[in-house]
């Protein structure tokens, strides 16, 4: 059982939800985006939304700052980039070097 929820836990639990990363894109596209734009472009509550942006806040998916009056919400991809570096780069990475040896494998036998 694990002890608490760890930084990687909550990326994968911001990203496991389509309408955060829908939120995400939005914010990927444009940044620096209100909570009503956000809301503009979803069949859902405001209160739905800003609950949607807690968790991505929570997980360092996205800051927030005070404009004036406005609350602009920002991307930050580096959450994202810790997890492909962690899940998915090292894994790529012996795939490819597999398939790399393989073609020369093959291109030595057939010469």
């Amino acid at each position: 059982m694990m002890a608490g929820m760890t930084d990687d836990d909550r990326v994968f639990k911001a990203l496991a939800d389509p309408t955060r990363r829908f939120l995400l894109d939005r914010l990927f596209e444009r940044d620096g985006r209100t909570l009503t734009e956000l809301e503009a472009e979803l069949e859902m509550t405001r209160f739905g939304v800003m609950k949607h942006l807690r968790v991505l806040e929570e997980a360092g998916l996205v800051v927030a700052r005070r404009s004036g009056r406005a609350k602009l919400h920002f991307l930050n991809p580096v959450p994202i980039r810790l997890i492909h570096d962690r899940w998915i780069d090292k894994y790529t990475e012996r795939r490819v070097s597999a398939l790399a040896e393989l073609k020369t494998e093959l291109e030595e036998e057939m010469a």
